[in-house]
């Protein structure tokens, strides 16, 4: 069993021979994941070393003490926390080798091709189809709210490949790749001025059965691991004492007296011990992941961070009074990431509105929270056993 001595050891071998500061940044980062040093916890050639999980903060402090680049993560964020872990579980050997480290190291970026217009809150009704041509599959269909796909190389996609059974059976999981013929992309522009998210057209996009992830028609199950990796990449990130969202507004509020009421007081209190719980009970989910994959907490910690990031965002425009009016910039822009805290409270408090719809809605994990936590009958639901051709549309 590898310990905390011999990932110190070997971070240590690892700046020996390729010192950040004369190392190409790509180079090092690829020696990185060549070392097993880039997930400690996945298998060894798959950037791992098969150590517990929980070790990983050993190699990062090394790193980062010695000025050592990191991957961008808030860039690859797609692929770190939702394409890797589901690859790892249901890639083949051929697919993890091909896919895991240029993912890690940033040379290609993920999106994810999951909504649709007509199957959002309700993903499991989606209708993008994928028909089976030899070894290949032909993929029609339409994808909406896409982050990065203007930048993405490979996407994540679920298709449905079998319309004769209910909803949740005919789906499949498929890697697309962005630069094929027959996909297109489009801006959509929000409420912030900017086109972070996207539209994406499928237009018989050819995919080879090789690049399929799991098994046919068992889609919803692999899609389920990238669910909850993605609730709790969202939810659950790792944040200093007045990270986040109520970083800003505590600025505000201690250098600009003359702001301060007492009610915004008693209301910046309140969210700020909330912001504080939310951020500890994180660390404690970050804490169980080291015993195995992310369960339904993940759901949990996403609806905190919607409800929080919306109501943080709307005292701090309150608190500003005719400032918090002010925006900074309208100018059309296609984004690589999104900066909450970079740019001013007019930004924080349009951008957070999506917060309680992208990564699942808050509605759908309220229900998934009551019925998967909590144990409470689940809703009446008269699709299940319905044949997804059969359903009203």
């Amino acid at each position: 069993m590898i310990d905390a001595t011999e990932l110190r050891s070997r971070t240590q071998k690892l700046l020996a021979a390729h010192p950040p500061a004369t190392t190409d940044r790509l180079d090092f980062l690829g020696a990185r994941f060549d070392a097993g040093l880039a997930w400690v916890h996945y298998p060894e050639g798959l950037g791992g070393l098969g150590a517990p999980r929980s070790l990983q903060a050993v190699v990062d402090a090394e790193l980062e003490a010695a000025g050592a680049p990191d991957n961008d993560p808030r860039r690859i964020g797609i692929g770190l926390g939702m394409a890797a872990p589901t690859i790892l579980g249901f890639g083949t050997e051929e697919q993890k080798r091909r896919y895991l480290r240029p993912l890690w190291t940033g040379e290609a970026v993920w999106c994810q091709l999951f909504s649709e217009p007509g199957a959002g809150s309700d993903l499991a009704a989606l209708g993008t189809r994928a028909v089976r041509d030899g070894e290949e599959w032909v993929v029609n269909g339409q994808k909406v709210w896409t982050s990065s796909a203007h930048l993405a190389r490979w996407a994540i996609l679920i298709a449905r490949t079998d319309p004769d059974v209910p909803k949740h059976r005919g789906i499949t999981y498929f890697i697309c790749d962005m630069t094929d013929p027959g996909v297109e992309v489009r801006p959509l522009r929000q409420i912030t001025g900017e086109a972070e998210f996207n539209e994406v057209f499928l237009t018989d996009v050819r995919i080879p059965d090789a690049r399929r992830l799991g098994g046919i028609g068992d889609g919803w199950r692999v899609a389920q691991t990238t669910l909850m990796n993605e609730r709790v990449s969202i939810g659950g990130m790792r944040l200093p004492r007045e990270g986040g969202m109520i970083g800003p507004i505590a600025k505000t509020w201690r250098e600009r007296p003359e702001l301060r009421t007492h009610d915004l007081h008693q209301r910046l209190l309140k969210l700020w011990v909330e912001a504080e719980v939310a951020r500890l009970t994180g660390e404690r989910l970050r804490q169980q992941l080291v015993a195995g994959q992310p369960g339904y907490e993940g759901s949990g910690m996403k609806l905190s961070f919607a409800r929080l990031n919306q109501e943080i965002s709307g005292l701090e425009v309150e608190l500003l009074g005719e400032e918090g009016l002010l925006y900074d910039d309208w100018t059309m822009r296609r984004p690589e990431l999104v900066d909450f805290t970079g740019r001013d409270a007019g930004y924080r408090y349009l951008r957070s509105k999506g917060n309680s719809i992208e990564g699942g809605t808050s509605e759908v994990l309220l229900n998934i929270v009551a019925e998967r936590v909590l144990g409470l009958p689940a809703e009446p639901r008269t699709d299940k056993d319905v044949a997804w051709k059969d359903l009203a549309r």
